[in-house]
């Protein structure tokens, strides 16, 4: 019997969706059991330049064999396994994936399996969504039911092929060592559904039951073919859904870690209420990881749940455009989004939560010129936000830190709240959802700016996202307006290296940004639209602004799905790597040598490049002032 066959390019168009594609039959009949495993090893390296962990190849190898066994005595050894199915526009990965026929409509059928090893787990106190697993580290996980239930619910929206599908997807968590039902009885106070049923080994008969009444027996090869070449609608962009999100419903699907945090936060929410005491939550995140879309999701169902909450941020753009659409049709929504600066005066524990976006921008104090005198203290901004509710939400990115006096880190919050004696639970978002999903860009783009260790690396094609780099301006504007003109989004961006003036005395915008015979203004300064620009807050949403050059104040927080990016002469090649130019820089923030070291500069300087290049969502286009640095960009990206 041939082994499991060998698949290099499983794809939605070219998109990569699943490490191997197999059947039970073939699983069952190796000769060499362990060779599953090693192609699942090389495909993980071929396809994400990342080398399985060892649980991750424990997982492979105990559980699938286990599940294939099953599906051949349910005389279901035909229908099609994808194994380590990638779900789009993420980097997260359903366990498995069963395609094959409806045994009773004869259209495509789905399930999507959620294998665990557990023979044993309990609720994590006493929260339906939250267990514990003994002899597992890392702390609670989330339940196993409604981790598969967010990969169907995910799928259901992304996929176009189930879009008019209503019948066609269930799932399932699989518990295939936990033979004593008592030992997960726990988990069974959660609710369940055709999208999300849990099974353990002591129920297999009514798992292969269940299975029968999903898939024929018969081949699954079409249905295979078909969800994975299915059209993929775009990823549902935070703000336009904010207002329905806090408003009405729920309008994002929480996905792995994501759903973790929320119910952390739920959880800690009621534990500090009964118990009258506090906890801190810290997530981390690199961009696009969905720590605001934690936020907004927070926001709306702890509203919806009567308990006090604000959300807080220390950017205008992003507080003001958050207003906007999610109190345009509810004026009063708007008062729920506050600064960071707001806290100064607050109750102690006045609130019963307080979300903070974007926490990498917590500055030393809240004190500026305009706080009032008798504000006016030594006091640190991350204790004014500590002590406002029983339970502070710190959504954080610490590469994200681009401005003198910032300091929101996970290492500052901990060490803090550790001086407070105040319990911290951390949550890291490993997933991500900007850059297509793409791990391997946001990673390019780390060790290119030297931000992690191992140096910059050769890009090479992606079909989660696209790189190009640009000779001129001009080509880099044309290859933009080209993808405007096929219906997405796009927006420029550059380093801060051009004077920035106000508008001229007719209320037009000063074409600042000068590079050879191009021209463009920055993005206006004013809060009201300028001609065509729109206001400054709303330069990355609002119509109108592609014909602006954004910085990095007024593009943090924000995504579109096409990114153009300067690097302009502040940050420039030389000798094998990026070195960085004081005196090319232009930001009013940075000048003081006494409050910013040239070290801190550097560090600051390359973190602006970061955000600005991990904008775009389906592709980015980099042109450099500097020749030298072209040369180096167009050596290292493969296109």
């Amino acid at each position: 019997m041939p082994p499991p066959a060998r698949l290099n390019s499983c794809c939605l168009g070219d998109l990569t969706v699943t490490l191997l594609r197999t059947s039970a039959r073939r699983i069952v009949d190796l000769e060499q059991p362990d060779s599953l495993v090693e192609q699942l090893l090389e495909q993980m390296l071929f396809k994400t330049g990342r080398r399985a962990s060892e649980a991750e190849q424990r997982s492979w190898r105990r559980s699938l064999p286990a599940l294939a066994h099953d599906l051949v005595e349910a005389g279901l050894g035909e229908v099609e396994m994808l194994l380590e199915y990638h779900l789009p526009l993420t980097s997260q990965r359903a366990d498995v994936v069963l395609a094959g026929v409806h045994p009773r409509t004869g259209a495509a059928s789905y399930v999507v399996v959620e294998l665990k090893q557990w023979t044993a787990a309990y609720r994590y106190e006493d929260s339906p969504e939250l267990v514990e697993v003994p002899g597992m580290p890392g702390g609670p996980k989330l339940h196993p039911v409604a981790q598969v239930k967010g990969y169907c619910d995910y799928l259901s929206d992304f996929a176009r092929a189930l879009a008019d599908q209503p019948d066609s997807l269930a799932g399932i968590a699989y518990l295939h060592n936990a033979t004593d039902p008592g030992t997960v009885a726990d988990l069974r106070a959660y609710p369940t559904g055709i999208t999300g049923r849990m099974f353990t080994a002591a129920e297999r008969g009514d798992l292969l039951d269940f299975l029968r009444a999903r898939l024929a027996p018969i081949p699954g090869h079409a249905a295979g073919d078909t969800l994975m070449k299915s059209a993929v609608a775009p990823s549902q962009q935070l703000l336009k859904v904010a207002a329905a999100e806090v408003r009405d419903r729920p309008q994002f699907h929480l996905l792995g870690n994501q759903k973790l945090a929320v119910d952390l936060v739920l959880h800690a929410v009621e534990n500090s209420r009964a118990s009258n005491s506090k906890r801190i939550v810290i997530v981390t995140g690199g961009p696009g990881s969905g720590k605001s879309v934690i936020a907004l999701s927070l926001l709306g169902e702890l509203a919806r749940r009567g308990r006090t909450v604000l959300h807080a941020t220390g950017s205008r753009s992003f507080t003001q455009t958050l207003r906007k659409v999610a109190g345009h049709r509810a004026p009063r929504v708007q008062k729920m989004f506050k600064y960071f600066n707001q806290f100064m005066s607050a109750d102690p524990n006045g609130l019963d939560v307080l979300i903070l976006d974007e926490a990498h921008r917590i500055r030393e104090t809240s004190v500026d010129r305009y706080t009032r005198a008798e504000l006016r203290t030594d006091r640190p901004q991350v204790d004014e936000l500590i002590a406002a509710a029983r339970v502070p939400v710190f959504l954080l990115d610490e590469h994200q830190v681009v401005r003198p006096g910032e300091m929101g880190s996970l290492e500052q919050i901990e060490h803090y709240a550790t001086s407070l004696g105040i319990e911290t639970q951390h949550v890291h978002l490993g997933e991500q959802f900007r850059c297509g999903g793409s791990e391997e860009y946001v990673l390019w783009v780390k060790r290119l700016l030297g931000l992690t260790e191992g140096g910059a690396f050769q890009w090479t094609p992606d079909p989660q996202f696209i790189v190009r780099v640009a000779d001129t301006p001009e080509e880099m504007e044309h290859l933009l307006s080209q993808q405007m003109e096929r219906g997405y989004s796009a927006r420029m961006t550059a380093g801060y290296c051009w004077p920035w003036s106000n508008a001229d005395k007719d209320g037009n915008l000063v074409p600042d940004v000068q590079i050879g015979s191009w021209a463009r203004p920055w993005n206006s300064k004013s809060d009201r639209r300028t001609g065509d620009a729109p206001p400054a807050p709303l330069w990355a949403t609002e119509d109108g602004g592609f014909g602006q050059v954004g910085c990095v104040y007024t593009a943090q927080g924000f995504e579109y799905d096409w990114n153009g990016v300067i690097l302009g002469p502040d940050l420039v090649w030389r000798n094998g790597g990026f070195t960085t130019d004081r005196a090319a820089n232009r930001d009013p923030d940075f000048k003081n040598r006494t409050k910013i070291s040239d070290v801190r500069f550097d560090r600051l300087v390359r973190n602006v490049y970061k955000v600005l290049l991990t904008r775009g969502m389906i592709g980015t286009v980099i042109y450099s002032t500097d020749a030298e640095t072209r040369a180096a960009l167009r050596d290292l990206i493969s296109e």
